[in-house]
């Protein structure tokens, strides 16, 4: 981490540094008011780490890089966006109100497209949100507040599921549960 900050552009890129038992991953995407995405100066700041990388002897697995987006087809986008910023904790990107982005810059950024008519069939993928046992209910009061609703909580506490205003389904998991094995309500 020392050796990328002393790189060149370093600070302006701020790279994000994910250290883990199997390995090192370095992420840099450029987010301003009016981009959201992999800059040239990210490009000449990765090539940068990987020269560094190179000799310091550590190897890199190109194939390994990736960038997801959940993307969201939309009738009411609005209401849409306004439940899953509720349920993710994330915020707008500036500038584009069809664009949701983790505020911590770990999750994927969210996006809406406008669909012109609905789909006649159900939703074949569906988000897992976990979050921390004591943070669930929040965390569900607020999407429901903004439009959503709860489909589910036959499994509660451990998962409930979710809708937004149009049926595209969330369930929302909780990390730290220890009391008895949930019963169906």
């Amino acid at each position: 981490m020392q050796a990328i900050s002393e790189l060149p552009d370093a600070e302006a890129g701020h790279p994000d540094i994910d250290v883990r038992y199997d390995g090192v991953t370095v992420r840099l995407i450029t987010l301003t008011d009016d981009f959201y995405g992999l800059s040239e100066r990210d490009v000449e700041l990765a090539r940068g780490i990987s020269a560094l990388a190179r000799t310091l002897g550590i190897p890199a697995d190109p194939s390994a890089v990736q960038t997801v987006q959940v993307t969201v087809d939309a009738l009411a986008g609005p209401d849409v966006v306004r439940f899953w910023r509720a349920l993710l904790g994330y915020t707008d990107r500036a500038n584009s109100p069809e664009d949701l982005i983790d505020p911590h810059r770990r999750g994927a950024p969210f996006y809406f497209q406008r669909m012109d008519s609905p789909r006649p069939q159900r939703n074949r993928v569906h988000v897992d949100v976990w979050v921390p046992y004591d943070q669930a209910e929040a965390r569900i009061a607020a999407a429901v507040a903004v439009g959503g609703r709860l489909v589910s909580d036959a499994h509660a506490p451990s998962h409930w599921v979710l809708a937004d205003p149009e049926g595209n389904e969330a369930c929302v998991g909780t990390a730290g549960w220890t009391g008895p094995e949930p019963t169906r309500r």
